[in-house]
């Protein structure tokens, strides 16, 4: 039976959270306001030292959610679209894609597996040359998002996702492998017969070890050349989201 390779998205994928890295382009499109643009700037700061969870980070992007009421599918396609190029390509690991290649040689479909919206993963999934792209499912009625989630895809529901594509798709999941870096994605990871810990997170890296689990590092830039633009806006966020990154932490203990 065929088999096929999911992967993760923030921290996989890319260096940093996907939906926290376009927040410059949503407040230059006037969708959200500077007060949580700041916020925004707090969390991307705490995701890439890892100091946010991804837990905490979930529900920041299921909060994001309502901040779409009332915004076009079309309108936020356009907006990832455009900012693929400046702003999300110079984030994407070099490691990951060989991989894809390598999955591609055996035969095997690759998919992109994650909690961002689903119009952003698929966009990036189209752009990484995926075969496919699996992410949270905002709710639209009359052509406009509602801000409600149909599927919010983390945690136990990315290896529920990933059981009924395989199902659909008739693959056979012990040949199938995983990547993810944090162990808020074990059984994602231990619902396929190859599971692989990617930059792990410490509890991540623990289960790996116990479980025999490979380990690889990503560190190498797929666009070397690419310079990633920071919008003005989030630019003007940046050292007051330090500040704001230093109380969240504060707060927290």
């Amino acid at each position: 039976m065929p088999a096929a390779a999911f992967f993760d998205l923030d921290r996989t994928l890319l260096r940093r959270s996907s939906a926290l890295a376009l927040a410059g382009s949503f407040r230059e499109r006037g969708l959200i306001s500077r007060r949580q643009l700041l916020t925004a700037a707090a969390w991307q700061l705490l995701f890439v030292a890892r100091g946010a969870s991804h837990e905490a980070v979930r529900r920041s992007a299921e909060d994001g959610l309502r901040l779409l009421e009332g915004y076009r599918p079309e309108e936020l396609r356009e907006l990832v679209a455009e900012a693929m190029e400046p702003v999300l390509r110079p984030l994407v690991y070099a490691e990951p894609l060989r991989l894809v290649e390598h999955h591609r040689e055996r035969g095997e479909r690759v998919f992109v597996v994650s909690a961002s919206l689903q119009e952003i993963v698929e966009a990036i999934a189209h752009d990484l040359g995926f075969d496919g792209a699996l992410g949270t499912i905002c709710e639209v009625q009359d052509g406009r998002y509602t801000g409600r989630a149909l599927r919010a895809l983390h945690a136990e529901a990315k290896a529920e996702c990933v059981r009924a594509v395989a199902e659909r798709e008739g693959l056979e999941l012990s040949e199938c492998t995983a990547y993810s870096d944090s162990h808020t994605d074990f059984l994602f990871l231990e619902a396929v017969g190859h599971p692989v810990a990617v930059n792990p997170d410490r509890a991540l890296r623990r289960i790996a070890a116990d479980r025999g689990w490979p380990v690889l590092e990503f560190s190498g830039r797929a666009y070397p050349h690419a310079r990633r633009r920071v919008p003005p806006a989030l630019a003007a966020a940046g050292a007051a989201g330090a500040l704001a990154a230093l109380a969240v932490r504060f707060r927290g203990r």
